[in-house]
């Protein structure tokens, strides 16, 4: 039985930090492949490199001070290193996502989490319904999503079940929350 292509492949990639004090050489030839059904799993020392492969494969590394200087990373064959920042954007949130560790860094504590999360999704399968610009956290703004002009009335998106090797205890009292609560 021959194995499937990877999803990812990852070759030789190699991600700097300029600053003044030198060079950091934050990840200095990764190589990796995922083929579909497949789990990785990146485990090290703090400071040795995971989370900025992570931001590497979605081109999301602070540029100063950090700058993917070498590799490939193939993603259904196309290289992500080379797309334009259009085509990036349709690449992200959508075939890859990340989970960022830190949530008061990532979530802004004034909107409530499942308008971030609404619209991270209505970016790439919009809803005619529904504005996908959120509001700031207001009475107004926790009864319901913006309406569209035009709609009568919020419509029912299908809930997304939360994959089961993830603990999502209560994802509907979640969504409704603050970030910070």
């Amino acid at each position: 039985m021959t194995r499937p292509e990877p999803l990812l492949r990852i070759h030789d990639l190699r991600t700097h930090f300029f600053t003044e004090s030198g060079v950091a050489k934050a990840v200095d030839g990764v190589d990796l492949e995922i083929r579909p059904g497949e789990v990785l799993g990146l485990v090290g020392e703090s400071g040795s490199g995971k989370s900025v492969t992570a931001l590497s494969i979605l081109r999301l590394v602070p540029d100063p001070p950090g700058r993917i200087v070498g590799g490939e990373i193939l993603f259904r064959g196309r290289d992500l290193l080379k797309l334009s920042w259009e085509e990036i954007r349709d690449v992200r949130g959508k075939d890859i996502s990340m989970i960022f560790q830190e949530p008061m860094t990532s979530l802004n504590p004034v909107f409530r989490v499942g308008r971030q999360v609404m619209e991270i999704i209505l970016e790439h399968e919009p809803h005619p319904l529904v504005e996908p610009t959120a509001e700031p956290d207001t009475k107004a703004s926790r009864a319901a999503p913006a309406l569209a002009p035009g709609a009568e009335k919020v419509p029912e998106l299908a809930p997304v079940p939360a994959p089961a090797l993830v603990p999502a205890p209560a994802p509907e009292r979640a969504a409704s929350s603050a970030p910070h609560a």
